[in-house]
């Protein structure tokens, strides 16, 4: 446990020590900077996956994490996580969800909290950055464009399909498709930061329950 927190740990600090960087030294790319905190931070599910992190402590860091970003919040002490120009709870939400997944499957079956946080690391993370530097076509109905829409997807249902191939290789193929839809509905009608939490709770439950089905 002593060598998991310290892989842990120091995997976060150069997550948000390149996410300070890049805030500090192009500071009309926030957006950049967040969404790196937003893919790097998610990785850590693989590093408590990898070293069989307890229960307990994976739940206890994630309450940790998010205490740490409302006080962010609050006085700045990462502007790479609060400073986007707009209200969103999502760094909290994300802490959150990390928790509840957790809490939920991670003594019986770990990989459907990996797969809803990576959905929720590599989806939204990729299709905002798409959307922001590249979309061009907009979504009817949505402040969203079609090149990120398509984008949180394709990358929802290839994490669904790896993240589930260690259980159920066969059923990856017809379930991550159905979790790719469900990710990114989820993720259009999210506001304020609450994809942070719907999607990677919605995922691992619409694959959790499609996997019953199977």
């Amino acid at each position: 446990m002593f060598w998991a927190g310290i892989w842990v740990t120091g995997w976060l600090g150069l997550v948000l020590l390149i996410a300070e960087l890049i805030h500090a030294w192009f500071p009309n790319a926030k957006e950049w900077s967040r969404k790196v905190v937003h893919i790097g931070a998610g990785q850590v599910i693989l590093i408590a996956y990898a070293l069989g992190v307890p229960t307990r402590w994976g739940i206890i860091a994630a309450a940790i994490a998010g205490m740490v970003t409302l006080l962010s919040y609050r006085v700045s002490i990462f502007p790479s996580i609060s400073g986007v120009g707009r209200q969103s709870w999502g760094t909290f939400f994300y802490a959150v969800s990390i928790g509840i997944l957790m809490a939920l499957f991670w003594k019986t079956l770990p990989e459907l909290a990996v797969l809803g946080i990576l959905v929720m690391a590599w989806g939204d993370g990729l299709a905002a950055l798409v959307g922001i530097h590249w979309g061009r076509h907009p979504l009817p109905g949505t402040s969203k464009s079609w090149e990120g829409t398509l984008t949180m997807f394709w990358v929802s249902t290839l994490v669904a399909a790896l993240s589930l191939t260690p259980i159920a290789a066969l059923e990856s193929l017809w379930i991550a498709p159905f979790v790719g839809v469900g990710a990114t509905l989820l993720e259009l009608i999210a506001w304020r930061g609450m994809d942070n939490l719907t999607v990677p709770i919605g995922s691992a439950l619409l694959a959790y329950g499609l996997l019953n089905l199977s």
